[in-house]
């Protein structure tokens, strides 16, 4: 079946020269109303039976606009996919000028857009990996360029800006104070009740706060409290610093003369090695806290005893033990944020995503820190 029996239209007719050289006699208007129709029937019809050449009759089109000069497009595109011949005649001259200014001639002789294939396993790993590894030497050369400012800044120490380091301190500290004071007096709690539950069958109550400030100082203090300060401001320091990237004003003060590291990573990392340790001894006193409130109500225990056993197992290397982690989980969270806001590339969804960045990194950073301490201990212990 010929090409020609498979179609009937109002808006055109089809006649055959010979086989397989059809003749698209097009009539009326072609626009949004009709344009629609004739492309659906012809398409389907020369996917199905592809002719060897096309020729359009436009000698009684009175009228086209883009939905028109769409079907003749379209139509010289699955012409060209089926390797057959396209071509129009007797256009007016309206026609032809309007052709003419939708460029027809040179789009028509585009090929057609090639479909888009999923990359396999072997394509997406080394991607990644190169993803990755440009991702590592960033991140070394970034660490470089902090240790060289903050070497600068300890040399000349005007050359700190003292003024944002104190805000850096207040945003980071001082507003934290709420946070981490409800959560470690909750954790304290928490701890004080759970391990009152198997302490009190052999009657050691009174070791349920040597337990609750040994966990405290020593691991959970410092964890939390880092954890803490990693959602609340290492998601900010990424959050403001890739904002300033995308809109480009790191590179103006790169312009100005400015040192954007110094400028703006050095008073964030200073600041947090100030104040997260401050931190965590609020942390250690209000999760002692929580636990006195269990050992008075629920074991019968008097504040004084409660707290003479605190400070009986509690030693100073405990607690600089902690505060010393405490320092070093301050360095990574503040390094972490800005390194994720100045690698910030694209639009607003690229600041979202350097701040989630800059937390999950963070965690993961502090609890693989934490374990190498962890074993460092039990080596030196």
């Amino acid at each position: 079946m010929t090409i020609s029996d498979q179609l009937s239209s109002p808006f055109y007719d089809i006649s055959e020269k010979d086989p397989g050289n059809v003749v698209l006699h097009l009539k009326g208007r072609m626009d949004i109303k009709t344009s629609a129709p004739i492309l659906k029937k012809l398409r389907s019809a020369i996917k199905s039976t592809p002719p060897l050449s096309l020729t359009i009759d436009l000698g009684k089109v009175s009228y086209i606009d883009d939905f028109g000069a769409l079907v003749l497009l379209e139509l010289k595109q699955e012409m060209i996919a089926k390797e057959g011949k396209f071509s129009y005649i007797n256009a007016q001259n309206k026609i032809k000028e309007f052709l003419t200014i939708v460029n027809f001639e040179s789009q028509s002789d585009c090929p057609p857009p090639l479909q888009k294939h999923t990359p396999n396993f072997v394509i997406r790993f080394g991607s990644a990996a190169i993803r990755h590894l440009r991702s590592i030497r960033y991140m070394i050369s970034f660490l470089g360029s902090v240790i060289i400012q903050l070497i600068r800044a300890c040399l000349h120490p005007k050359s700190l800006r003292i003024n944002d380091t104190i805000t850096f301190m207040q945003k980071t500290g001082v507003d934290a104070i709420p946070i981490v004071a409800l959560i470690s007096f909750l954790l304290g709690l928490v701890m004080a009740f759970t391990s009152s539950i198997q302490l009190k069958q052999f009657g050691a109550n009174i070791y349920v706060a040597s337990l609750v400030v040994f966990a405290m100082v020593s691991e959970l203090g410092p964890i939390m409290t880092a954890i803490i300060v990693a959602g609340r401001s290492g998601s900010a320091y990424a959050a403001v610093i890739g904002t300033m990237r995308i809109s480009e004003e790191i590179d103006a003060l790169f312009s100005m003369g400015f040192q954007p590291t110094l400028f703006l990573a050095v008073p964030r990392i200073i600041a947090s090695v100030i104040v997260v340790p401050i931190l965590t001894l609020f942390s250690d006193i209000f999760a002692v806290a929580g636990g006195l409130l269990v050992g008075v109500f629920m074991l019968d225990l008097t504040p004084s005893t409660y707290i003479a056993q605190t400070l009986e197992t509690l030693t100073l290397f405990e607690v600089m033990w902690g505060l010393m982690k405490s320092v070093v989980f301050a360095i990574i969270i503040a390094w972490i944020g800005c390194l994720r806001g100045f690698e910030t590339r694209g639009g607003a969804a690229s600041v979202g995503n350097a701040a989630t960045s800059a937390v999950v990194s963070s965690i993961f950073l502090i609890i693989l820190f934490d374990s190498f301490f962890a074993i460092i201990r039990s080596y030196w212990g």
